[in-house]
């Protein structure tokens, strides 16, 4: 699970006369080949490691704010919102700032002040107040994602970038199945507990990037090729197919979003379920991720980007759809696991897509304008479940969410590259 989950790509080839299902000892390993990287990758490693495992404010945020403070589930829901739509300018910002200045000092700064900001957010009470703070903290918190991708783009060497985004991708799993978890035990005794241990992980993975030496790096300040790529930029709303993919990564986003917004409230208010039952839904989902994704992409590589494409959309539909028809934990389980085998074959479907359907001079315009959707998604989805949830009810909105999933799948099926594909990029987890 992630607010902000963009798959990285690796590429893997592999024999198409090859069973699809074999998984040999060495494909389940997600470390293997992931030897030999520059020490800043296992620097950026740790420091992702430690801070995913403090995260635990922003997944209990929607039930921190109506819990804790007495807001309605819609007006919890626009302190998300508030998140993502800070989050679509703070990405822009975090590039621009790591060309000029250096990933670095971007990152750093990014740990040090949106810890500081954790630490006083629970003063904020009223709902301006606690909307600045949540906007305040976004500004902070994102510009590290763009700075950590430049930052690992510097330091390796072209060959070795996949597996250095594998293990960067793979600490962030790891780290996401002890945070949540840890966060919903901490969310029954203490909300500011939480907020305490949150900001103290941050700045404690701030003040290892700030203690330890890294090689030095500069991004790329060529004003002539930044030119260049926003007017290639322009030329995107006339690929037809890009656009019919765009629109499928919304609708997705959008009901994949609700495990952070409308699922929590309808698991404590509707179903009686613990907050500590929620956050142990988050390790579920990491740790099925962190063992399964990479060999389940590996068996079905010979697959064209099209089957993985619909069908992850369709196992989204189905398992936020279920929740309509499910009651006990137990059910609720078994939709999480659906959509959690969504999750691992849709995302590096898509990073394949793109990069069958960009012309090569405009991947990088491509792979800008997916992670924009999957923002506009994190903006609307949690509002817009949340507003459904207290309008029309549990039924109503899981109801709604399989619509917009089904219909993610055949724009999918309609979008997808019709060229055939002899491998695919594989995502190391998400």
């Amino acid at each position: 699970m992630g607010l902000t989950t963009e798959p990285t790509s690796r590429e893997t080839r592999r024999p198409l006369n090859r069973w699809p299902f074999s998984f040999a000892a060495s494909r389940l390993n997600p470390w293997r080949g992931l030897s030999g990287l520059p020490r800043e990758v296992w620097l950026l490693f740790a420091t992702n490691l430690i801070n995913r495992a403090g995260m635990m404010v922003l997944p209990f945020l929607v039930l921190y704010c109506t819990r804790e403070l007495g807001f309605t589930p819609g007006q919890a829901g626009i302190a998300l919102a508030l998140y993502g739509a800070s989050a679509i300018v703070a990405g822009p910002i975090s590039g621009r700032l790591s060309d000029r200045i250096g990933a670095l000092p971007i990152m750093r700064a990014s740990l040090l002040l949106s810890g500081t900001v954790l630490l006083l957010f629970p003063l904020a009470r009223s709902r301006l107040a606690v909307y600045g703070m949540t906007m305040l903290w976004a500004a902070c918190a994102e510009l590290f994602r763009p700075a950590s991708l430049a930052a690992i783009t510097h330091v390796v060497a072209p060959d070795e970038r996949r597996s250095a985004h594998a293990l960067n991708r793979l600490a962030i799993n790891l780290g996401m199945s002890i945070g949540p978890a840890l966060g919903g035990f901490l969310a029954t005794v203490s909300f500011r507990a939480m907020f305490v241990v949150d900001s103290a992980t941050t700045i404690l993975a701030g003040l290892v990037l700030s203690a330890t030496s890294w090689r030095a790096t500069r991004g790329s300040d060529d004003e002539t090729e930044a030119a260049y790529h926003r007017g290639e930029a322009k030329s995107l709303l006339h690929d037809r197919r890009l656009m019919v993919f765009l629109t499928a990564s919304i609708l997705c986003g959008i009901v994949f979003y609700q495990h952070e917004s409308a699922l929590p409230i309808y698991l404590v208010q509707f179903l009686n379920q613990s907050p500590a039952f929620y956050g142990t839904l988050f390790t579920i989902n990491t740790l099925l991720i962190v063992a399964l994704e990479v060999p389940l992409n590996r068996a079905t590589a010979h697959w064209p980007n099209t089957w993985p494409l619909f069908i992850g959309c369709m196992l989204f539909a189905i398992g936020f759809g279920a929740l309509a028809l499910v009651s006990s934990a137990t059910g609720v389980l078994v939709t999480v696991v659906i959509w959690t085998f969504g999750e691992m074959m849709l995302f590096p479907a898509m990073a394949a897509h793109l990069g069958d359907i960009a012309p090569e001079n405009k991947r990088g315009a491509y792979m800008g304008a997916y992670s924009m959707s999957l923002a506009v998604a994190l903006t609307i989805g949690p509002w817009l479940g949340t507003q459904l949830l207290a309008a029309l009810g549990p039924t109503g909105v899981w109801a709604v969410m399989f619509g917009l999933g089904a219909l993610a799948a055949a724009l999918m099926v309609y979008g997808g590259s019709h060229r055939p594909q002899p491998r695919v990029a594989v995502a190391a987890g998400s």
